[in-house]
C-alpha cells in the first residue's frame, strides 16, 4: 500500500465542504478553537483584499522585506502547479512532510464537521506559521474580505485593499460600493490601512468604514502617489521621495502595485533595501510571465509565448495595457476561461490588440466554459476566433503560419496552473 500524500488528505478534505456556500467564519472559529487559536500566535500580520493586484503587491512586499533579510511567511491562493505554493514558511514553501502534517491535524480536529476546502487549508496554514519563527506574515484574501477565512485577526500590523472591480458577484454583491463594501471588511479599528487606485463609488465604501472604524487611511493620489517618469518609478509620500527601476512584473498596472508596496513598506519603517528589492527582486507566476523554456516553449522556438491568468474585465484592460507597450509584433490569444467569469467583458479590451483567439477548454476543471462558448464570446467582442483541442494544439495551427508570433495564453489562473505543469 502507497504512503499517503499531501494530495490524498487534500482529496480526502474535499468531501467535508458544505452542500451549499455560505460565506461565514463560523466554521473558522470553530476549528481554530479546536486547535488552540493558532492565529493568535502568527507574526505582525500584513492582511491584502482587492480584487486585481493582491498577488502582485504580496509578492512585492515579500521581496522587499526579505531584501532587508527579514524571515516573512506568505498566504496565497490559488496555487497554479501545486498546493505548496499556497503556504510559504519563513521563506520557502512548505515541505511535504510539514503540509501532511498540519493537514492530518486539522482534519482531526475537525471531526468531520462540514467546512470549505479553503477554510481547513487557511486553518492548516496558520498553524504552520504559528510554529515557525518569523517576522511578519503576508496574508492574501481568497474571496471578498469581511467574511474570508483569512479574516480571523484581531489586530494585524497593517491592512491593504489593492483596486477593487466587478467580479465574484454572485457572492460579493452586484455594485462596485457592495464589493469594496465586502473588501473593507478586513479593515480593523485603529490600524491603518494603505488604499490602492480605486474608482469613486469603491473608494467611498472603504472611507465610510474607515471612519466608522477609526483606521487611518493611506489612500493612492492622497498620502501616496506613484509616477513612471524618463524609464524610472517615482515615488512620493509625505515622507519624501523615492527614484526606483521600474517594476520587474511586466505591465503599466505593476506600477500601481509597486506604489502599494512601497506605502507598506514605509509604514513598517523599511529602508532603502527594501523599497529596491520590492520592485527588482518580486516573482510572480502568470502574472505577464514570459515562458522561455519548456516543451510548450521549445516547440515554438521562434515565437514570442506569453503566460497570464487574469479573468476579469480590469485584467483585460491591464493586459491590453502592457500588451500596446511592447514592440510591435503579430499577436494571437489563446484562451480558456471559466463560466462564472465575465467572458465578453474580459475580451472587450483585447479586441484591437489581438490578430486573433484560439479557444480551449482547461483541462481537468468542471467549471470551464466549454471552448465553443469562448470562441462565440471572442467573435462577439470583434475577435476572429476558431476553437482547439488543447493549448499545445492552438500553438501549432498559430506558429505554423506565423513562426514568429506573439502568443499570449490567457483567460485563467486554471488554465496558467495547467499550462505551467505541462510546460514543467
Amino acid at each position: 500500500m502507497s504512503a499517503p500524500t499531501s494530495d490524498a488528505i487534500l482529496a480526502r478534505m474535499m468531501a467535508l465542504h458544505p452542500k451549499i456556500i455560505d460565506l461565514t467564519l463560523d466554521r473558522v472559529w470553530r476549528l481554530l478553537a479546536a486547535l488552540g487559536n493558532p492565529e493568535r500566535d502568527l507574526p505582525p500580520v500584513i492582511h491584502i483584499a482587492g480584487t486585481n493586484g493582491k498577488g502582485s503587491t504580496q509578492a512585492m512586499i515579500r521581496a522587499g522585506l526579505e531584501a532587508e533579510g527579514k524571515r516573512v511567511h506568505a498566504y496565497t491562493s490559488p496555487h497554479l502547479a501545486r498546493f505548496h505554493e499556497r503556504i510559504r514558511v519563513a521563506g520557502s514553501l512548505i515541505s511535504e512532510d510539514a503540509l501532511m502534517a498540519v493537514l492530518d491535524e486539522c482534519y482531526a480536529a475537525n471531526a468531520g464537521a462540514p467546512i470549505t476546502y479553503f477554510e481547513i487549508t487557511t486553518c492548516a496554514a496558520f498553524l504552520a506559521f504559528a510554529r515557525s519563527p518569523a517576522d511578519y506574515t503576508l496574508l492574501e484574501v481568497g474571496l471578498g474580505g469581511r467574511l474570508d477565512a483569512t479574516n480571523v485577526i484581531e489586530k494585524p500590523a497593517l491592512t491593504i485593499i489593492t483596486p477593487v472591480s466587478l467580479d465574484h458577484q454572485q457572492y460579493l454583491g452586484e455594485s462596485l460600493a457592495e464589493i469594496a463594501g465586502e473588501k473593507a471588511g478586513i479593515l480593523k479599528r485603529g490600524v491603518s490601512c494603505v488604499v490602492g487606485p480605486q474608482a469613486d463609488e469603491g473608494l467611498e465604501a472603504i472611507e465610510a468604514r474607515a471612519a466608522r472604524l477609526g483606521a487611518p487611511l493611506l489612500a493612492y493620489g492622497q498620502h501616496w502617489h506613484v509616477t513612471e517618469e524618463r524609464g524610472r518609478l517615482v515615488y512620493q509620500d509625505e515622507t519624501g521621495l523615492l527614484d526606483l527601476p521600474l517594476p520587474n512584473l511586466p505591465g503599466p498596472h505593476q506600477l500601481h502595485n509597486a506604489g502599494a508596496a512601497l506605502a507598506a513598506l514605509r509604514f513598517l519603517g523599511a529602508g532603502e533595501a527594501a523599497s529596491e528589492g520590492a520592485v527588482s527582486r518580486a516573482e510572480w507566476p502568470a502574472r505577464m510571465q514570459r515562458l522561455r523554456h519548456g516543451p510548450l516553449a521549445d516547440a515554438a522556438p521562434g515565437a514570442e509565448l506569453w503566460l497570464d491568468g487574469g479573468h476579469n474585465p480590469a485584467a483585460g484592460a491591464a493586459i491590453a495595457a502592457t500588451l500596446a507597450r511592447l514592440p510591435a509584433r503579430p499577436t494571437w490569444l489563446i484562451c480558456g476561461m471559466l463560466n462564472t467569469k465575465d467572458v465578453r467583458g474580459f475580451m472587450a479590451p483585447l479586441a484591437g490588440r489581438a490578430e486573433g483567439l484560439f479557444a480551449v477548454s482547461i483541462p481537468g476543471e468542471a467549471n470551464t466554459l466549454p471552448a465553443s462558448a469562448t470562441a462565440d464570446a471572442a467573435a462577439s467582442a470583434g475577435i476572429s476566433a476558431a476553437e482547439a483541442e488543447s493549448v499545445a494544439a492552438a500553438l501549432a495551427q498559430i506558429t505554423a503560419q506565423n513562426p514568429q508570433a506573439r502568443v499570449l495564453i490567457c483567460g485563467s489562473l486554471y488554465l496558467a496552473g495547467a499550462v505551467l505543469r505541462e510546460n514543467g
